[in-house]
C-alpha cells in the first residue's frame, strides 16, 4: 500500500480545526482528493481555501445528510477524527444530552462513517481506516468517565474490526494521543485562554502536524505490515505509576500521582 495510494482518495472527518485540520492539509500535499467533513463554518471555509479540498458541511449525527455526501464515493483512506469532550464533571453530573452528543459523535459516528466507505474498500481489497481515540481510554481521569468510555469503545471497535478483516489487505489503525495542543478543551476548561493556562503553560505539547506525521508514517509502511494502535504523547507526560485517591471537603475525589 503506502505510496500506491498517493493521488487516490480520503475521507477526514472533523476536518475544519485541529488535527483534522492537519490531516486534510497534510493528504493534500501528498496529491489525494481529500473530502473534508465537518460542520458548514468559517473554519471549513478556510481549510477549503488553503488546501482545495472538497467540503461536506454537515452534522455528523444527521445519518441522511453524511449517506448522501459520502454514500457513493469509494475511499481509500479514512480519518475518523472527529471528537468532542464534554465539560469536566462527575458522571452523575452530566446531563442526559451531553451523554448521548458524546456518544454520538466520538462513537456512533465512527461506525457509521466506516459502514459507508469500508464496502467500497472490500470492493477494491484495499484502503486504511484509521480512528482518532486518545490516552484517555486507556488511563481515564476523573470527572471524564462518558469521554473516555467513548474512546475506550472506539479502539475496541477497531481491533473487532480488524479481526472481520482478516485475510484482506484493509488496514486498521487506532491513534491515541496524549496533550495535544488543540481547541478541544476550550469548552471544557471554559475558553481558550483558561485551557492555555491549565494545559500548555511551561509544557511542551503535541501538535496537530505531529498526530499528521504519525497518519502520513502509517500510510507509508510496506503493504504488509499494519500499524495497529500507536499511542502519540509528549515526551514529557507518561501514565502510570500508583495514584491515592481520598474525600476531602472540597473535592469529594482527589489524585495524586503519575501523569
Amino acid at each position: 500500500m503506502g505510496n500506491e495510494l498517493v493521488g487516490r482518495v480520503a475521507l477526514v472527518t472533523g476536518a475544519s480545526r485541529g488535527i483534522g485540520a492537519a490531516v486534510v492539509r497534510s493528504l493534500s500535499k501528498r496529491g489525494m482528493e481529500v473530502h473534508a467533513v465537518a460542520l458548514d463554518d468559517n473554519d471549513l471555509a478556510r481549510v477549503v481555501d488553503e488546501t482545495g479540498c472538497r467540503p461536506h458541511g454537515l452534522d455528523l449525527r444527521d445519518l441522511n445528510a453524511l449517506r448522501a455526501a459520502i454514500g457513493g464515493v469509494d475511499f481509500d483512506v479514512v480519518i475518523n477524527n472527529a471528537g468532542v469532550l464534554p465539560t469536566l464533571e462527575p458522571f452523575n453530573e452530566n446531563d442526559p444530552e451531553v451523554i448521548d452528543r458524546t456518544l454520538d459523535v466520538n462513537l456512533r459516528a465512527a461506525l457509521q462513517v466506516t459502514r459507508l466507505t469500508l464496502p467500497g474498500m472490500q470492493r477494491h481489497d484495499r484502503g486504511h481506516l484509521f480512528y482518532l481515540g486518545s490516552i484517555a481510554g486507556k488511563h481515564p481521569t476523573p470527572n471524564s468517565a462518558v469521554y473516555a468510555a467513548s474512546k475506550a469503545a472506539l479502539h475496541v471497535f477497531a481491533e473487532g474490526l480488524r479481526c472481520d478483516l482478516l485475510g484482506s489487505n484493509i488496514r486498521v489503525t487506532t491513534l491515541m494521543p496524549g496533550r495535544v495542543q488543540t481547541q478541544l478543551y476550550d469548552d471544557a476548561l471554559g475558553g481558550n485562554n483558561a485551557a492555555e493556562q491549565a494545559l500548555y503553560q511551561d509544557f511542551e505539547a503535541v501538535q496537530p502536524d505531529d498526530v499528521a506525521t504519525v497518519i502520513n508514517t502509517a500510510l507509508d509502511m510496506p503493504h504488509n505490515v499494519d500499524l495497529t494502535a500507536i499511542e502519540v504523547l509528549p515526551t514529557k507526560q507518561i501514565f502510570g505509576g500508583s495514584s491515592i485517591a481520598h474525600e476531602s471537603k472540597t473535592h469529594p475525589i482527589r489524585r495524586q500521582g503519575g501523569s
